[in-house]
């Protein structure tokens, strides 16, 4: 059998079946569009890692894909024994594991060069899988003869503020764990001993699924593993707020429909969903949403921002992870009931912020309600638009002080068993406004997607005709989160105008 490798290692932590799986039948696994993604974040904080640990530009980059992986441990062992580095991706290989360190950094001594090894993550904090990580890596590493004075993860520093281009210096926070990791040794290596165990097996683990099926990531056989399964008729997930402590009591139980909960359990929200869920029946409090908006005044605009969060900051002046917008699009609606659009798009790859600071302050007018879905995120955006843009304040503070939330009052006011105990918009919407679908959108169908739509576009190998093609799709799916709230305004407020459409 192959050796395996340290992610290999670390999928039979998660979960048995999953090695025995990647080792046997790798075809069957699916990634999400989230694992990708995550994926893609490691790889850039990666790309930059190198230039913060390489200042002078001398360092060795190992990479298996295009030198082969004969070659690239051949070329580490020489290194490593030269004592030159730094060297990235170095691999490590024994009779039974395989590793590539991200970083490891030669630390001359009178004994000969010890290294120090970094691990690079695109988190902002260690996590308890990253620990094993490096214990795992370092066991090799010592197996293959390596001396390793240090061990080091490396993480985003999200307070880091980017101030010169090109200069990342700051960016990543160190935490030493070589005490913590050397004493892991043992332990290590019998995660190793039982990974091996259970890949050689002939027949696949059985194994259930439950929680370790997302923790510490969602696995990529998810949907190989619950083929065949009967779902209840109303599962307990449907259930809004079910805290985990909840989903313990009911698997003690045995109850997985939401049916056979007993009714101690639930609050009255969840006694609600379950009620219409169950008969078929839709909730709509028409006489207390009217209340919630009875005081509206005109004109009403309907807001909705698209925003970008990338781990490694793009432009001067923001953080990692930083919500940072890129789009918007306003509805607004006149006393006269006339339906009207204004929008805002840069696919450019320049810094966006003043852009959007003053089309929204031309957009959204001088008075008004700014209504919005889940309104805390767009406050929030604006907050940091008018922190960042001082000249500009007033206005965008008085945008600020009039959003309004259409969401609690879609909570409190409206269910329909289609919504499966979710009040996202993409659930309400076609509950309450039937005219109006997600589904007929081309590409782009949520915020996630619009999110890598983006990064895409501004990626400079992306050529004009699909930027293009993107730009279209975010203003057609943004055109629509803002046209669906005003639908949802109208419904509210039992009004048979403004006439609407995709």
């Amino acid at each position: 059998m192959r050796p395996l490798s340290k992610s290999k290692i670390l999928a039979f932590r998660q979960c048995p079946k999953r090695l025995w799986l990647e080792v046997h039948h790798p075809e069957l696994k699916e990634d999400s569009p989230m694992t990708q993604t995550s994926y893609q974040i490691g790889h850039s904080v990666g790309e930059i890692a190198r230039k913060i640990y390489d200042l002078s530009g001398t360092g060795a980059f190992i990479d298996p894909q295009n030198e082969g992986y004969k070659a690239a441990f051949e070329r580490s062992a020489l290194l490593l024994k030269r004592g030159e580095g730094p060297i990235f991706e170095a691999g490590f290989r024994t009779k039974d594991t395989l590793a590539f360190a991200d970083v490891m950094i030669p630390i001359p001594g009178k004994g000969g060069t010890t290294w120090k090894m970094v691990e690079v993550k695109s988190s902002t904090t260690v996590k308890d899988y990253h620990r094993e990580d490096v214990a795992i890596q370092t066991l090799i590493a010592t197996e293959m003869g390596v001396k390793l004075s240090s061990v080091a993860v490396a993480h985003i520093d999200n307070t880091w503020i980017y101030r010169k281009l090109g200069n990342f210096q700051g960016l990543l926070l160190e935490n030493d764990l070589t005490a913590e990791t050397l004493e892991r040794s043992k332990e290590a290596k019998g995660w190793i001993k039982n990974a091996k165990i259970t890949a050689a097996q002939a027949k696949e683990p059985k194994v259930e699924m439950g929680a370790h099926c997302f923790d510490p990531f969602e696995c990529g056989f998810c949907s190989y593993c619950s083929r065949g399964t009967v779902e209840p008729d109303f599962p307990v997930s449907w259930f809004p707020r079910f805290s985990a402590k909840q989903r313990a009591e009911l698997e003690v139980l045995g109850v997985d429909d939401m049916r056979h909960v007993p009714e101690e359990l639930l609050t009255p929200k969840q006694r609600l969903v379950r009620e219409h869920t169950i008969n078929g029946t839709v909730f709509f409090d028409a006489k207390q949403a009217l209340a919630s908006l009875s005081r509206s005044q005109f004109p009403a605009y309907f807001l909705d921002f698209e925003t970008t969060n990338p781990a490694v900051p793009i432009w001067i002046g923001s953080r990692p992870y930083q919500q940072l917008p890129f789009q918007f699009s306003v509805h607004s609606v006149s006393k006269a009931l006339k339906l009207q659009h204004s929008e805002f798009l840069d696919v450019s790859g320049e810094d966006p912020r003043r852009g959007i600071a003053e089309a929204l302050i031309k957009a959204c007018g001088k008075r008004g309600p700014v209504f919005a879905y889940n309104a805390s995120f767009e406050a929030g955006v604006i907050r940091a638009l008018t922190e960042k843009f001082r000249d500009l304040a007033p206005e965008l503070e008085a945008i600020g002080d009039r959003i309004v939330d259409l969401l609690p009052i879609a909570q409190n006011c409206f269910y329909d068993p289609s919504q499966q105990g979710s009040w996202s918009i993409k659930k309400v919407l076609p509950a309450a406004v039937p005219e109006l679908s997600y589904d007929n959108l081309p590409g782009v169908k949520d915020g996630g997607m619009a999110m890598v739509a983006y990064v895409e576009a501004i990626h400079p190998e992306t050529t004009l005709e699909r930027r293009e093609q993107i730009r279209q799709e975010l203003l057609a799916y943004c055109h629509l989160d803002t046209l669906a709230m005003a639908g949802l305004w109208k419904f509210f407020l039992g009004l048979d105008e403004p006439k609407l459409s995709q």
